[in-house]
C-alpha cells in the first residue's frame, strides 16, 4: 500500500476520481457557465488564479449572503472560505449593504473627501492606534504604497521580507529562499528587473537572520504579517516580536505590519493585542465588508518624516494613489463595517465557534491518528500535513501537498462544504453557526475515513 501525509494514496486517487464525476454531474448549469466564459476569458475565468479550485471546472456563485452562497445551479454551501478573507465579516453584511445602497444615490467617485472620511479616519485612530491614515483600493496597493513612504522618508533602498510571505502583487516582495539563497521566484510573470539587489529576505522566527540582513543600516522597511498565513500557518514563537522590534530600532529600520489576514485575530488587530507597534499598519479587503478598499496607517513619528518628504520632493505625480482612491462608495463600506460590523461580540462570536472548528479537527486527526496538526489565529484555522507546526516558511512549504488538498476540498465542496483553495485555511464570520461548523466536521471526518 502506497501512502502519502498519512494517508493511502491509491484509494486517494479513486476518491478523487468518484468526487470529480459527481461534481460534473451535480452542475450542468456551471459546467454550462465554464463553457460560455471560455470563449472570450483568458483561461476561461475572469482571473487566471481562479483555476487554482479543485474542481473539474468553475464552480459559479449565483448570490452570497451572510455565512453561505448558493451557486449556479441551486445547491447551497456553509463558507468557510469567504472570499479569503475579504468577506471574514460575512457576504453582504446588512449594514454595509445599506450604507452602499444609500451612497449608490449619491454618488460613487468625485476624487474630494466627503465626511466619511474624517469618520472612517478617527475609526481607525481610535481603533488600531495610529493617528495618521491614508487609503487604496486593494492591499496589495497599500503595501506599495507603504514601501515607498518608507524608502522616500528614509532615504534606504533595501527592504526586508520574511520566507513564504505573501502582500498582494507588490513585486518587491516575490524572493524565496531556495536552499537558504535568496532566489527570485520563478513563477512571476514579466518580471524584467532583478529583486535581489533591493529585497532580503530571512526565515521567519530567525533573529540572527534577520540582524544580519539589518546590519548594515541600509534596510529602510521590514514589511510583514505579525502571524504568516499564506504559505499555511506559522506563528512567531514567544519573544520573536519583541526581540525584533528591538533590533529594528537599533539598526533605524521601520515596521510595516500587514494585517489584511491577521485581522482575524481580533477588532484591534493582531499587532496591538499583542504588543507590536508598527511604523506603518497596512489592512486590506475586510475593513471594507468585502467592498474593495485598503488603508494604511502612520505613527506620530513617521507620519512626520513621511511629509517632509513629500515636501522636500519635486512637484509631480509621486506614484502613491489613484483617481478611485478613497472613492465614496469604498468610504461608506468602511464606515459602516468599521462602526457597526467589526465589533467586539462579533469577534467573540467568531472566536468561540473557530474555537470548535479547531477542537473538532483535532480530534479528528488524533482519532484517525494522522500526522497532522492544526493552527488557530482568532477566527481563522488552518490544518496543516505535520504534526507540530511549522516554525518558518521553509518548514511551511516543505509539508504542502497541493494534490491531497484538492481531493480534500472536492470532498467537501461535494458536500455543501467550501474551504479556501489554496492550502486548508477556513474562516468563521458573525453569521457562521454551530451547525455549519458540525457540517464541516462531519465531511473532513468522513473525507479521512475514506482516505486513511
Amino acid at each position: 500500500m502506497q501512502t502519502r501525509q498519512g494517508v493511502n494514496w491509491d484509494r486517494a486517487q479513486r476518491v478523487l476520481a468518484r468526487e470529480r464525476e459527481a461534481f460534473i454531474a451535480a452542475r450542468p448549469k456551471s459546467r454550462s457557465l465554464s463553457a460560455r466564459a471560455a470563449q472570450h476569458l483568458l483561461f476561461g475565468v475572469p482571473l487566471h488564479w481562479m483555476n487554482d479550485w479543485s474542481t473539474p471546472f468553475s464552480l459559479y456563485v449565483e448570490a452570497a449572503r451572510g455565512a453561505t452562497f448558493t451557486d449556479a445551479d441551486g445547491h447551497r454551501y456553509a463558507d468557510f472560505c469567504l472570499g479569503d478573507t475579504g468577506a471574514m465579516f460575512g457576504h453582504a453584511p446588512e449594514p454595509v449593504a445599506r450604507a452602499v445602497a444609500a451612497q449608490a444615490q449619491r454618488g460613487f467617485t468625485t476624487m474630494l473627501p466627503g465626511e466619511d472620511a474624517a469618520v472612517v479616519a478617527e475609526a481607525l485612530a481610535d481603533r488600531f492606534g495610529l493617528p495618521y491614515w491614508q487609503f487604496a483600493m486593494t492591499a496589495s496597493d497599500a503595501n506599495r504604497f507603504a514601501l515607498r513612504w518608507a524608502r522616500a522618508a528614509t532615504g534606504r533602498k533595501q527592504i526586508v521580507v520574511f520566507n513564504g510571505c505573501y502582500h498582494g502583487t507588490v513585486d518587491d516582495v516575490f524572493v524565496d529562499l531556495v536552499d537558504g539563497v535568496p532566489t527570485q521566484r520563478a513563477s512571476l510573470l514579466g518580471q524584467v528587473q532583478d529583486l535581489l539587489p533591493y529585497t532580503r529576505v530571512v526565515e521567519f522566527n530567525d533573529l540572527d537572520a534577520l540582524e544580519k540582513a539589518l546590519a548594515d543600516g541600509e534596510v529602510a522597511c521590514v514589511l510583514a504579517e505579525p502571524a504568516m498565513t499564506n504559505v499555511g500557518m506559522v506563528l512567531p514563537e514567544p519573544g520573536f516580536w519583541r526581540d525584533a522590534q528591538a533590533l529594528m530600532r537599533r539598526y533605524g529600520t521601520l515596521l510595516a505590519i500587514d494585517e489584511t489576514h491577521t485581522i482575524s485575530s481580533g477588532p484591534r488587530g493582531y499587532a496591538r493585542e499583542h504588543g507590536i507597534e508598527p511604523d506603518l499598519f497596512v489592512l486590506g479587503k475586510p475593513v471594507g465588508g468585502g467592498v474593495p478598499c485598503a488603508v494604511y496607517g502612520f505613527s506620530a513619528d513617521f507620519a512626520a518624516r513621511a511629509q517632509q518628504a513629500k515636501h522636500d520632493a519635486p512637484p509631480g505625480h509621486s506614484g502613491i494613489g489613484t483617481t478611485l482612491t478613497a472613492n465614496m462608495l469604498s468610504m461608506s463600506a468602511m464606515r459602516a463595517t468599521l462602526t457597526e460590523v467589526m465589533t467586539v461580540s462579533a469577534y467573540e462570536h467568531m472566536f468561540a465557534l473557530a474555537q470548535r472548528l479547531a477542537d473538532g479537527l483535532a480530534a479528528t486527526i488524533a482519532r484517525h491518528n494522522l500526522p497532522w496538526c492544526v493552527t488557530r489565529v482568532g477566527a481563522r484555522t488552518e490544518f496543516q500535513f505535520c504534526a507540530t507546526p511549522p516554525r518558518n516558511g521553509t518548514e511551511a512549504r516543505a509539508v504542502m501537498d497541493d494534490e491531497l488538498e484538492h481531493i480534500v476540498h472536492l470532498y467537501l465542496l461535494n458536500r455543501g462544504v467550501l474551504i479556501t483553495p489554496f492550502h486548508n485555511m477556513m474562516l468563521v464570520c458573525p453569521d457562521t453557526t454551530s451547525a455549519d461548523v458540525d457540517r464541516l466536521l462531519e465531511a473532513f471526518d468522513a473525507c479521512v475515513t475514506e482516505l486513511k
